[in-house]
């Protein structure tokens, strides 16, 4: 029998046969199409990732659960983290302008009674203080943060290069959406952050 066994085994090689564990799960390649814009549920959360892209429409001033296929009674929408594989080319769609950035995560706040998201959350990195500098400055000049108070901040920063700060930037209103840049910085780290918060105006 267990000569028969191996012959059998052979004949199967020798015919091309093959044993498979199961169906194999398919990646998500897609790119989003021109125009349209990104979705939260799983599928359209691995789009982003897959082609590191998103775009989200907020020209009626507001991020829909609806229209991003997210359930009317979650608080949250999925974090999308893509640090370590590459940032995602992000584009919001205001009432009167877009917001565009580079960014490795993304989050999305409401709330159970809310048909919208509160706030849409990205991170943005800078490599030095006078890089910082510049991301502050190209947010005063495209969405309109407070001028006033994002120099007085800069100024305060290179006059204490090592020191630390948490502050949150008047915001602007240039895309017909509130754009908040709250900032963290330590000069003792190689990397400073500014967490961004795009909001319906209030």
């Amino acid at each position: 029998m267990p000569v028969v066994a191996a012959l059998l085994a052979a004949g199967l090689l020798l015919s091309g046969c093959t044993v498979t564990s199961g169906p194999r799960t398919p990646t998500t390649t897609a790119t989003l199409a021109p125009g349209a814009f990104s979705t939260l549920d799983e599928a359209g959360v691995e789009q982003i990732k897959a082609s590191k892209t998103a775009r989200l429409d907020m020209r009626s001033g507001t991020l829909e659960k609806s229209a991003v296929k997210v359930g009317a009674g979650e608080v949250f929408g999925p974090e999308v983290n893509t640090k370590g594989a590459g940032k995602i080319d992000l584009t919001i769609v205001g009432p009167t302008g877009e917001i565009t950035a580079q960014t490795d995560r993304l989050r999305f706040l409401s709330g159970k009674t809310r048909t919208d998201f509160s706030s849409v959350t990205y991170f943005l990195t800078a490599g030095s203080a006078e890089e910082l500098s510049e991301l502050i400055r190209d947010g005063v000049k495209r969405y309109g943060i407070d001028n006033e108070s994002a120099e007085n901040w800069i100024t305060s920063t290179e006059r204490d290069p090592g020191g630390k700060s948490d502050f949150s930037i008047q915001p602007g209103y240039a895309t017909g959406l509130l754009v908040n840049y709250d900032l963290r910085y330590d000069g003792s780290k190689d990397v400073q952050v500014i967490i961004v918060h795009v909001m319906p105006v209030p």
